[in-house]
């Protein structure tokens, strides 16, 4: 018998769903078919906080996310070994690829540390992102999809 999948949706996911309604719909259709199998990743929290400035955004933020997820005890930590793992891949996309790791956004390398965590964890990353992380994934193995599964 196969191990249910368990899923990360990615950070711009959340976002659409803040500021769209058709958005939000489609990922509360998500919690509410997956939860039992979706997790957060510290990785998202951290992008997610970043981008609200206003208290009555963060407040909605911690109370409607990330403290649920919490709650669960459904949050993916990066590894040690995910971080230095991180540093390999960025090196090797410079060696191979031409990557400029100076000039690499943080978005970029939060994606690298994101696919990996996401691998060690064993869950697949739900992301509309899918230029970037097939770019990634040449590099390191690990699962994403586009949004919704089994909608």
């Amino acid at each position: 018998m196969s191990r249910p999948r368990k899923f990360v949706v990615d950070t711009q996911l959340f976002i659409h769903a803040f500021r769209g309604v058709a958005a939000k719909d489609a990922l509360k259709q998500f919690h509410r078919r997956f939860a039992p199998f979706e997790y957060l990743s510290v990785v998202v929290a951290q992008e997610l906080r970043a981008g609200t400035a206003r208290t009555e955004d963060r407040a909605a933020l911690e109370k409607n996310v990330l403290n649920s997820f919490e709650r669960r005890g459904r949050i993916i930590t990066p590894s040690a070994n995910a971080w230095h793992r991180s540093g390999d891949v960025l090196a090797a996309m410079a060696q191979d690829d031409g990557l400029e790791v100076g000039r690499a956004s943080k978005a970029f390398v939060n994606d690298i540390l994101l696919a990996i965590s996401c691998r060690e964890s064993g869950c697949i990353l739900i992301t509309e992102n899918e230029r970037d992380f097939a770019r990634i994934r040449r590099f390191v193995e690990f699962d994403y999809m586009k949004p919704w599964p089994g909608t």
